[in-house]
This record gives C-alpha cells, sequence and structure tokens, in this order.
C-alpha cells in the first residue's frame, strides 16, 4: 500500500479511462485501436527495457515475440491441423514464453559484450535469421504459409476473442509489464542497470558483473516480449514469417523512440500515436504511402525533441519537470566483501 501512494494520480486517471474506454466505444476502436495499440505497446516496452535503462538497443525483439509465438500452434492447436502437437493451452503459453526467454537470453549473451552499432547490427542479425530461417522451414514452422485459426481458451465460459474481452486481457497485461518495469527500475538490479548504462567501466572497477548484468536485462525483455508476442497472435489469429519481418522489427523501433525511451509510459505513447495514423491516414493519403508519413511524423518529433513525445510534453509544460517526482539516481554501491 505504501508504494500505492507514489503512483501519479494522472496514472490512475488513465487506469480509470482505459477501463471505461469499451463502454462508450466501438468495437472497431475497443479491437483495432485499443487492444493493438497496446500490444504494439508491449513489444516496444520490452525494446525500451533495454534501450532505456540498459542502453542497449535491439533489434531483435520482434524474433524474440515470434520464436516463442509460434510454440502456440505447433505445440498446440490450429485449424488447419498441421502439425499441432495438441499441447493444454497453459502448457503451450509456458512453452512459448520459456523459449523466448531463452532465445533472448542467448542473443543477449551474444550482444552483452559489444556496445553501440555492434549491438545493434548483432541483434539486427539475429531478427533476419529467425525471419528467413521460418520462411523455409516447413517441417516445424510450415514455411511461408505459417499457422492459420489460433485462438486464446475459452476459461470460465467467456471466449476471450471476442472485442471487450480480448480488450481487458490486453489491458491486463499491459497494466502488469508497466507496473514490473517502473518496479525494476526502482529495484537493486534497475539501478545498477542503469549505472552499467551511464558508465561500465566504473562499475566493473567496482566489482559488478556487467555482461551478467545485460544478458539478465536481455531475459527480462524476452519475457515481455513472449508476452507480446503471444496476445499479437491471438489478436491476428495466424502466425507467418510476414509476422516477424524487418518491417515490423523496424516499427516497433520507430513506436519507442516515438514515445520516449525514459519512462515506460513512452512506448505506450508512440503505439496509439502509430496505429492511430496506420489506421486513418488512408483518409487522408493513398494507403501506399503510409510509411512517408510515419517517417515525417518521427523526423519531426525527433527533431524538436529527441526525447519523443514525452519530452515534447515537458517542453510545453516547463514546470512539469519540477512537478514530477525526480527518477532515482543510478549510483552503484560498494560491493560487499
Amino acid at each position: 500500500m505504501e508504494r500505492l501512494r507514489h503512483i501519479a494520480p494522472g496514472y490512475w486517471v488513465l487506469l480509470a479511462a482505459l477501463l471505461l474506454y469499451p463502454l462508450v466505444a466501438s468495437e472497431f476502436f475497443v479491437l483495432q485501436i485499443g487492444a493493438y495499440a497496446m500490444i504494439l505497446g508491449i513489444l516496444a516496452l520490452s525494446l525500451m527495457w533495454l534501450a532505456g535503462y540498459g542502453g542497449m538497443v535491439s533489434l531483435a525483439q520482434v524474433a524474440i515475440a515470434g520464436l516463442g509465438a509460434y510454440m502456440l500452434p505447433v505445440l498446440g492447436t490450429n485449424t488447419q491441423d498441421v502439425m499441432g502437437l495438441g499441447w493444454p493451452w497453459w502448457l503451450t503459453i509456458l512453452a512459448a514464453l520459456t523459449v523466448s526467454v531463452a532465445f533472448a537470453t542467448f542473443i543477449g549473451a551474444v550482444a552483452a559484450r559489444t556496445e553501440g552499432i555492434y549491438t545493434l547490427m548483432i541483434t539486427l542479425a539475429f531478427s533476419v535469421v529467425v525471419f528467413y530461417f521460418s520462411r523455409q522451414n516447413y517441417a516445424v514452422f510450415n514455411g511461408f504459409t505459417g499457422f492459420a485459426g489460433i485462438e486464446p481458451p475459452t476459461l470460465f465460459g467467456v471466449y476471450w476473442r471476442d472485442p471487450i474481452p480480448f480488450y481487458y486481457l490486453v489491458l491486463i497485461c499491459a497494466a502488469g509489464l508497466f507496473a514490473a518495469v517502473s518496479y525494476a527500475a526502482r529495484s537493486t538490479f534497475g539501478l545498477s542497470l542503469q549505472a552499467v548504462r551511464d558508465n561500465p567501466r566504473r562499475l566493473r572497477a567496482l566489482g559488478y558483473n556487467v555482461t551478467a548484468h545485460r544478458v539478465f536485462a536481455f531475459a527480462l525483455s524476452g519475457v515481455i516480449a513472449g508476452i507480446g508476442g503471444i496476445l499479437l497472435i491471438w489478436f491476428n489469429g495466424r502466425i507467418a514469417p510476414s509476422s516477424i519481418c524487418i518491417d515490423i522489427t523496424l516499427d516497433i523501433l520507430v513506436i519507442a523512440v516515438l514515445g520516449g525511451l525514459r519512462r515506460p509510459i513512452g512506448p505506450f505513447i508512440g503505439a496509439v500515436v502509430f496505429v492511430l495514423l496506420d489506421n486513418f491516414a488512408i483518409d487522408l493519403i493513398d494507403r501506399e504511402r503510409f510509411n512517408t508519413v510515419i517517417g515525417i511524423v518521427f523526423l519531426l518529433i525527433v527533431y524538436f525533441s529527441p526525447d519523443g513525445l514525452l519530452g515534447l510534453w515537458e517542453k510545453v509544460r516547463p514546470n512539469a519537470r519540477r512537478q514530477r517526482a525526480p527518477e532515482p539516481r543510478a549510483e552503484a554501491a560498494e560491493p560487499a566483501e
């Protein structure tokens, strides 16, 4: 209860608005705007955790999410009856998350010893490998076709793929992950990770294992990305190599940077803007020019505010920085002897 008192009132207002949103919105806005934006926000949150707190920009988050999501039709069931092993739903979800975390940990073990552009290129290489492997492998991933007819389980008499139940399912996951990242950022590990981001040499000199911090951060990002991948495959009802292509990877990067990488709310703000542009830009321009529109918006926001929309908001409200509680400083404690 003590921790709840430190939550800004604006977050409680936002949570109340999100809970009431399905009561005033149509099914299209509930599912295609609300739920989809939160799913993309979860995927971008896994990137924000690495980049914002760990200083590691990863382009493998969609591949991590997709590889785990593939386990649902492979180990569970699908309407195509292709290679589904028929495992119970809870076991397939557990297996999907395990695969995502294991793959993210492996990527972290390879990329954690690099910095800057090298981390970016290594994670991009993993993303490309997963895309082409899933596209060419028919024994497990069913190649270019992929799988269709993938649905969430029916629990407590509720079909969770219906717009309103699915929206609340996504909202619970998004709110839980947002709270978890916010808490982790203020934990001992989170502060140490931010210190690694700011000055890894000093942390090594103090006796901290910098590589282990980075690998564990990748593992935690795998949990977030894995949950996002499961929700995304339930949202689309199918998965194919096109679901984890480089275009989607770059979209997640744009969303994260667009909203802001300094706080966990940033990816969700960026996702809302991205989804609104994706759905309604075609009313003003051709659908083929969407990338041009989002690119222009991205460049304008980054030019005027490198911290994304959150930074732009603080510039508009110069006193917002003074009113907001200060972020915890990432100071490393002396290691215990």
